[in-house]
């Protein structure tokens, strides 16, 4: 069967779901010390609310990346955008029930794990020809990460202004997001299936033999990757979690307007970044995670800061380092993970990169479980050296990649540990040694 193809730019029809379920996911950020007023809830319970949605996205992210691989794009991501319209649905009703609020940010999260692998994985596959002949090579990372970024940071922004001014701040921003997903979904509804022909043969075995994702033994995945990814989050919840709540005690009933300002600042930050991702590549010879990942430890040292201080301005600066640093990360880690997986195993591998990145995000709810027996100051301090050993970890084993991969200085053969349902291994792919990452022509290759 031949693939069809699509005018114009068929990703765009793809992008306002990933949008919508992102904002789903991550607009619930602001409101953290409004339910601890309003709900009357701890801070480890509003902490854990913002971590629980990790408990939806996970497995959002690795059943709906194996089904998609096998079944197509369209029917999942279908799914996810009703799932994440229904969590909302339920955090707009349940303030006074912590078992219903948790419910509801694991459905929303949910809906994010559904957008970072499929809608990621569908608006790459748009992101080239047949689809798109006029997209560079890197539009296929760009695009997703940017859409989820914007998603994430205007969700915060439009929800921490009605929190703060609107009527019914509890509910109003969970009902907005319903009409937007209905929205979504018509445009959702005319976007072409990539998975036809050949791609989406069906396969022997139950559908569940499809979690299992071999590209993520490789070793470029397990020695660099996997030490970077739970960074990405991590920052993220540092900036627009930890942060608001050190300076909330000075800020009065100005508080929920911080956080959102953190919220946006931080995403916007790591929007504005992802552009020029690519020329990072260049400039540094294709160490675009490890930037990343200093400027990410240059955020977690000056937070410890920033709560020895009780400084809002400083907290500003923290979040838009580690917007900066998130922007960066996210990019070039997905380069990584596209030029790695086969077709089939795009989606599944991106839902294990995204699954191992979000689990940073559980450090805000570890780090005010610890209040009782160390302040912010202290275990902002232990997450820094942490980021920071991480880093090194990192850019060891990717210099000790280079030095054996760069050895007959012309060609290395790259071997992707690819396997098909009968356990065959795929044939070893010859390239060319400057394709390597760390090379000086790898930001070439992969834009």
């Amino acid at each position: 069967m031949s693939r069809p193809r699509s005018v114009g730019h068929p990703w765009r029809l793809v992008a306002p779901a990933v949008f919508v379920m992102a904002w789903g996911g991550n607009h619930f950020t602001p409101l953290l010390h409004l339910y601890e007023q309003v709900g009357h809830y701890q801070p480890w319970q509003a902490n854990l609310l913002l971590g629980t949605y990790v408990l939806g996205l996970v497995p959002g992210l690795l059943v709906a990346a194996a089904i998609s691989d096998r079944h197509g794009r369209r029917r999942v991501l279908l799914g996810g955008l009703v799932v994440s319209v229904v969590g909302n649905l339920v955090l707009a009703v349940s303030l006074q029930s912590f078992p219903l609020l948790c419910l509801g940010r694991a459905l929303a999260g949910a809906g994010v794990g559904v957008a970072m692998a499929v809608g990621t994985s569908w608006i790459k596959e748009l992101s080239s020809p047949p689809f798109d002949a006029g997209a560079t090579p890197s539009a296929g990372a760009r695009r997703p990460a940017l859409t989820l970024t914007l998603g994430f940071g205007l969700g915060a922004g439009v929800t921490g202004a009605l929190a703060q001014w609107a009527p019914m701040p509890t509910r109003l921003p969970f009902l907005l997001h319903v009409v937007l997903g209905l929205v979504a979904l018509g445009w959702l509804m005319r976007a072409p299936e990539t998975l036809v022909g050949s791609a989406s043969t069906p396969a022997e075995g139950p559908w569940w033999h499809d979690l299992r994702v071999p590209a993520a033994g490789h070793r470029l995945f397990t020695s660099v990757i996997v030490p970077v990814a739970p960074w990405i989050f991590a920052a993220a919840g540092v900036a627009y979690a930890i942060v608001p709540a050190v300076e909330a005690p000075s800020l009065g009933e100005w508080s929920t307007l911080y956080a959102t300002v953190l919220t946006v600042a931080t995403l916007g930050a790591g929007a504005a970044v992802q552009g020029v991702v690519g020329t990072i590549e260049r400039i540094t010879g294709g160490r675009a995670l490890l930037v990343g990942m200093a400027l990410m430890t240059t955020g977690m040292v000056t937070a410890v800061i920033a709560a020895l201080e009780a400084n809002p301005v400083l907290g500003l600066v923290v979040a838009v380092l580690l917007g900066v640093a998130y922007g960066i990360t996210v990019v070039a880690g997905l380069m990584v993970v596209q030029r790695i997986a086969s077709p089939t195993e795009l989606a599944g591998l991106t839902g294990v990169y995204y699954a191992i990145a979000y689990a940073g995000f559980l450090l805000p709810a570890v780090l005010a479980g610890l209040l009782p027996v160390a302040g912010y100051q202290w275990s902002l301090l232990v997450v820094a050296v942490a980021c920071g050993s991480c880093w090194g970890t990192a850019a060891r084993n990717l210099r000790r990649r280079n030095s054996v991969g760069l050895r007959d200085g012309r060609h290395v053969e790259l071997r992707h540990p690819h396997r098909g349902h009968l356990g065959e291994r795929e044939p070893v792919v010859p390239l060319p040694a400057q394709h390597l990452l760390g090379s000086s022509d790898l930001s070439d290759a992969l834009q």
